[in-house]
């Protein structure tokens, strides 16, 4: 990315609250998401990773505090309008989330079949189109999640989330489960999307390797709200107890002395 050049705020998040009864998961929480960029999104257990997915994506209203995708509010919008920006999204959950009584295609043709008036046959192409995108083999078009492993169920996930041809994907901790090789392919993947289709990618991740290996910026959630938002080795070098233990640990160093090779 040009660091020199304006960046267009896709996501922005200001003093944002988010609460369970008594228990406050988010607390004056701000964040931007930037065009183009691969974001990581880090924290330790609880601290709200998927509840600030679902609030950006408009599942959840804030309790306070203000959540705009794509200059909007999608909780003031008519339905219409929201389902017009809700389509420029892509979702991967972290199970894959497919339907498991359709096929790898019809599970991509979802959306389109949804959102769109495309004709039978154009959608077996589009989603023909998104499963090779996923680096999938047509043969997979025909097979049913039960009959895949746990890399091309996240590739089939990944295909649907591509099927309306979104701005911004957003990808719930989507190596977790994954060997190193197929974790290590999948990033690979998502860089490669990223930059052909000009992609803005949110991740959630526990995988250090992928934050080395793909991330543009990391964000740390911790104490309820986003502690910071910078380049990878800015972040490393900030001074909190949870990113010492996480970055700085065996498996922070390890990862870092890894990449460092590459």
């Amino acid at each position: 990315m040009n660091a020199t050049a304006p960046r267009e705020t896709i996501v922005e998040v200001r003093g944002l609250r988010s609460q369970f009864g008594e228990q406050v998961v988010h607390d004056n929480l701000d964040l931007d998401v930037y065009r183009g960029e691969i974001l990581g999104v880090v924290g330790g257990s609880g601290t709200g990773k998927s509840v600030l997915l679902r609030t950006i994506l408009g599942l959840r209203r804030p309790d306070a505090g203000s959540v705009k995708l794509f200059s909007e509010n999608l909780h003031d919008l008519p339905e219409r309008q929201r389902v017009a920006i809700e389509s420029r999204c892509g979702v991967l959950f972290q199970n894959g989330a497919l339907f498991s009584s359709l096929t790898v295609s019809e599970n991509v043709r979802v959306p389109l079949m949804e959102h769109t008036t495309l004709s039978l046959h154009d959608a077996l192409r589009v989603a023909a189109l998104k499963i090779a995108l996923a680096d999938l083999t047509p043969d997979v078009r025909h097979k049913y999640p039960s009959e895949l492993s746990g890399g091309m169920v996240k590739r089939a996930g990944l295909a649907r989330a591509l099927a309306l041809d979104p701005d911004i994907v957003f990808l719930d901790e989507p190596t977790s489960g994954l060997d190193p090789i197929a974790a290590a392919s999948f990033d690979q993947l998502i860089r490669t999307l990223r930059d052909a289709l000009g992609l803005t990618v949110f991740m959630i991740t526990h995988d250090l390797d992928s934050l080395h290996a793909i991330c543009d910026r990391v964000a740390v959630l911790a104490h309820k709200r986003v502690i910071v938002a910078d380049s990878l080795d800015k972040v490393e070098s900030f001074d909190d107890p949870w990113i010492r233990d996480y970055f700085h640990g065996p498996r922070g160093r390890a990862a870092e002395a890894i990449h460092a090779i590459a």
